[in-house]
């Protein structure tokens, strides 16, 4: 049996569960993860997600420890800009990492090349901080590893991520 879609209508907005997702100006709000596909291109799709972590550890998309999820069989462009601070103010680092990371059928991520451009390094004399591309956890799993040493001042990490998943068969 044939049956008519309508089209969504919403005056003043969209809201799930009382939360606002689309305002009556058509921004798009309180989202968790935001995906961007081409219908001419229905084998890729453009993700963005915050990231957050605490001195050493892999960094989260949530406290429940949620990374990103890669689709099996693709190519994905990573873009991250990280930024890390400590406690007192009196250091942080900026860096952008830009990442090409396969994922096989199994799920099993392989690094094929990152490039890291330092934006801004005023770590404090004598501490080491460090954040490069996690891809030997679980099955279609992806974050950041980050490190510090040379200090007990926590460190906080955020990075906004972009993702870009083709499939590569």
């Amino acid at each position: 049996m044939a049956s008519n879609l309508q089209n969504l209508d919403s005056l003043g907005g969209f809201s799930v569960n009382n939360t606002e997702i689309v305002t009556e100006t058509f921004d798009v709000k309180n989202v968790n993860t935001f995906e961007i596909k081409n219908s001419f291109y229905d084998d890729s799709t453009t993700s963005h997600y915050i990231l957050r972590g605490l001195n050493t550890t892999i960094l989260q998309i949530n406290n429940a420890g949620a990374q990103i999820e890669l689709p099996s069989n693709t190519i994905n462009f990573i873009e991250s800009t990280i930024v890390a601070v400590n406690d007192s103010g009196g250091g942080s680092l900026v860096e952008k990492l830009e990442s090409a990371i396969s994922v096989d059928a199994a799920g099993n991520l392989a690094e094929m090349s990152t490039m890291t451009t330092i934006i801004k390094d005023s770590i404090p004399d004598g501490q080491t901080w460090t954040i490069a591309p996690f891809v030997g956890g679980a099955a279609n799993r992806f974050s950041y590893t980050t490190s510090r040493a040379g200090t007990t001042i926590s460190i906080k990490w955020i990075a906004y991520t972009r993702v870009v998943s083709i499939e590569w068969t």
